[in-house]
């Protein structure tokens, strides 16, 4: 069975085509700087306990894994965005979400890398 896409490969591919590669390294470099903010702020919405900055936080780091044609982030977001689950669960969430876009990231550079 295949794997599902985690990079949108032709999105990234008009990128290089329009842009070149070193913006497009940068665009990622970007991303996974502020993911780590995003995940920050989501994991301070758990603790707050705040269904409104959850979704919001969800919403913001959404955008951004679409932007960058990171697939298999943003569908997951998409999935968890509006989320009533108890906080233990969206704990879990979060969890699957770090791991989720580490391998995402890995992913888009072993791509950009192989070219």
């Amino acid at each position: 069975m295949n794997q599902p896409a985690t990079i949108d490969k032709s999105l990234i591919q008009g990128y290089l085509d329009n842009l070149g590669g070193t913006v497009v390294a940068q665009m990622l470099a970007l991303y996974q700087k502020q993911s780590g903010v995003y995940i920050g702020e989501i994991e301070a919405a758990i603790n707050e306990q705040s269904q409104s900055n959850w979704q919001e936080r969800c919403h913001k780091m959404k955008g951004a894994a679409a932007s960058v044609g990171l697939l298999s982030v943003h569908q997951f977001l998409v999935a968890i965005e509006k989320s009533t689950e108890t906080w233990p669960q969206k704990s879990e969430h979060l969890a699957r979400l770090k791991i989720d876009n580490t391998a995402a990231i890995a992913d888009f550079k072993q791509w950009l890398e192989s070219l």
